[in-house]
């Protein structure tokens, strides 16, 4: 069985979502910040009526916080049932993948690291880091947030 992944770029690392959870691409806006967030929440951005968390993906996966630029893209994805917008720095491309190929994450004895990766597929001679969009807690975290604002 295939399936439809969009690569993108963080700091020249290649990672990936499951297209079916991509609802948009847009060109970086400023967020609004949203008091007592979790760092890694930069704010909300109003997406045609409505309220649209955004993350800084970079910061959530623990690989310091970016500060964004008209370079920078958004990925609007949905998250347990939530759209979500992810700070990346570029959107590269949309490739099919086997799912036979694609390696499952290793383990790298820290509980958290199991839950951050689907799994490793080859793109184009690079590896690319399938994001298990779950994993990130923002539906409830941002929820909550939201309703205390």
């Amino acid at each position: 069985m295939q399936i439809q992944l969009i690569t993108f770029e963080i700091d020249a690392k290649m990672l990936a979502v499951d297209i079916m959870a991509v609802r948009e691409i847009r060109a970086w806006t400023p967020t609004t910040p949203i008091p007592n967030a979790p760092p890694f929440v930069r704010g909300v951005v109003n997406l045609r009526g409505l309220v649209l968390p955004v993350i800084d993906l970079s910061e959530r996966l623990g690989w310091g916080r970016v500060e964004p630029c008209e370079r920078n893209v958004t990925i609007v994805v949905e998250i347990a049932g939530q759209l979500t917008g992810l700070i990346v720095g570029s959107v590269n491309d949309i490739v099919t993948v086997d799912q036979d190929e694609i390696q499952p994450p290793p383990n790298m004895g820290g509980p958290e690291g199991e839950n951050l990766l689907e799994g490793l597929a080859s793109v184009d001679d690079r590896m690319a880091m399938i994001l298990k969009l779950g994993f990130m807690g923002a539906g409830a975290d941002i929820a909550a947030v939201m309703e205390a604002a």
